[in-house]
Parts: structure tokens; sequence; C-alpha cells
């Protein structure tokens, strides 16, 4: 009976990662290369970054990022921003959600964003402000 139950607890171990884990489907990426226009700050704690660049089929993007650190964390926090493009008479704008972690001189950068288009986006980033860049490869959830 001792040996069913061990192998009873070690099968439900083995499959648990499967059945609990998350498989994000996403379709095809691109790039979202960036220049940054501008950093400012009212208080050295919340830095406000506004940036524009070509994001694949979106075209010439316009974007700002405010990042935050609220849970007071050494080289981690959080940010809230905005996008918008224009191709002829159609406007794309999206909300933009996310983490940022400081990683030697660049800030790597992870998001989920909702577009007006109804895509959401996931990204994961690169904040170079030495270069004054600011990198994305994007892919929108299926």
């Amino acid at each position: 009976m001792r040996v069913f139950k061990f192998l009873a607890v070690l099968a439900v171990i083995a499959v648990s990662p499967l059945s609990l884990g998350q498989d994000l489907k996403l379709g095809e990426s691109f790039v979202g290369d960036f220049t940054i226009d501008s950093v400012s700050t009212t208080d050295g704690v919340n830095y406000h970054l506004t940036a524009s660049g070509e994001a694949g089929p979106y075209g010439r993007v316009y974007g700002n990022w405010l990042f935050t650190n609220k849970l007071g964390l050494e080289d981690m926090g959080e940010f809230t921003g905005y996008g918008w493009t224009q191709s002829g008479e159609e406007v794309v704008t999206a909300t933009l959600q996310g983490v940022w972690k400081k990683n030697g001189k660049v800030f790597d950068l992870f998001t989920f964003d909702a577009v007006s288009n109804g895509l959401i986006n996931v990204a994961t980033g690169e904040l170079d402000m030495v270069n004054k860049t600011l990198k994305f490869n994007v892919a929108p959830v299926k």
C-alpha cells in the first residue's frame, strides 16, 4: 500500500508542471525600434520617457512611458504608458503596462499592451539611456 501511495504522489508531482503551466500562443513577431525623444522627472523617483520610431506593421509609432518603483525595490519596478500611430485615416492606440529590471548599463522591459485594433501585444525590450534607444520584440497574443 505504501508503494502505491508513493507512486501516486510521484505521478502527481511529475504531471503537475504540465497541467499547471501556461502556454502563451503568439502570432508573428516584429521589432519596435525607437529613439528616446525626452526623459524627465519631477521628484527623482518617477521618470517620464517619450520615444518615437518604427514598429513593424504599425509604421511610425509615438509613445510615452511612466517608470515607477511602487515596491521600493533596488533595481526593478513597473511602468505604464500610451502609444499611438496613424496610417492614412486609421489611428491605432495602445495602453502599455509592464515591469522593468536594471541589467548592467541597460534596463530590460517586459510588457503586455492592449491595442485599439482588438489585439493584445506582448513584448520584451531593452532601454539604453546612454545610446538613447528603446528596442522591443513584439508579438500579438492569439
